[in-house]
């Protein structure tokens, strides 16, 4: 159900979503969201790729959430609890799969690396679900052989179980301009900047700059779909130039922020 505009993708409450809808089957549709709609927490029998033709999609489970914009698709596990929130106005495919059927053994969500065949393989098989043509299972085969081939992106953003870590990243949530460095942050949530690394290691599975970074990523993604000019999104999201922003957009996603494929 297509319902209000709550921020699920970036608030690390997301562990709260009640009134979890249960579908057996993931459907295989095309769906288009206004900008800041959201599908409310429900999960599948079924494993779901989940892709945005156009704008930015986020995905959000407890354990985080994951942002992709037109070049990635989401893998979404059977049984998994999830919800989406559209950036920009997003045109939303879903593949539904059945829970035999997972050519990446994955067991969480994921990001994959979509390119320009798999991305049309989705389109054209999302365009016309009813259709059980001996055309469409071949279509189908072919998209599960590239999915097989599609690498996994490290873009998630994970939801911390220790308070004391949540607390600091509320504020990194609130305000991703925010460049203290750990130890400053640490005094204010009350912990030293020893025992937050070590936290950020243990809960996380990646370290303190790793994770402010994903964060600024994903805000930044969110942002650019909303149509927020480059050099304002490199200010909001805190780098300290322009051009370290698009350096590191380049490295992640292979393009300049500027030509980011959101429309």
């Amino acid at each position: 159900m297509v319902g209000a505009r709550p921020r699920v993708a970036l608030s690390i409450n997301c562990r709260m979503m009640t009134e979890i809808r249960h579908e057996s089957v993931a459907p295989t549709r095309t769906q288009r969201l206004a900008s800041g709609d959201a599908i409310e927490a429900h999960r599948h029998d079924d494993h779901q790729i989940v892709y945005a033709g156009r704008g930015v999609l986020a995905v959000t489970t407890s354990a985080g959430s994951w942002v992709a914009p037109a070049t990635r698709a989401i893998w979404v596990p059977a049984g998994v609890v999830h919800a989406h929130q559209a950036h920009g106005e997003l045109e939303l495919h879903l593949v539904g799969l059945p829970a035999t059927d997972n050519p990446l053994g994955l067991d969480a969500p994921t990001v994959l690396a979509a390119g320009p065949l798999l991305r049309e393989l989705i389109i054209a098989y999302t365009r016309t679900p009813d259709d059980d043509s001996p055309e469409r299972t071949r279509l189908r085969a072919v998209l599960l052989d590239q999915l097989r081939a599609s690498s996994q992106q490290p873009l998630h953003l994970p939801i911390p179980a220790t308070s004391l870590l949540r607390t600091l990243c509320e504020i990194l949530l609130a305000d991703p301009a925010d460049r203290r460095p750990l130890a400053e942050l640490g005094r204010q949530v009350g912990a030293s900047d020893r025992t937050l690394s070590r936290l950020f290691r243990s809960d996380l599975g990646m370290t303190f700059p790793q994770w402010r970074t994903q964060l600024r990523l994903q805000r930044a993604l969110v942002l650019l779909a909303e149509k927020e000019p480059v050099t304002v999104v490199a200010h909001r999201c805190g780098w300290s130039s322009t051009s370290a922003f698009i350096d590191v957009f380049r490295r992640t996603f292979g393009h300049t922020p500027g030509s980011h494929p959101t429309a």
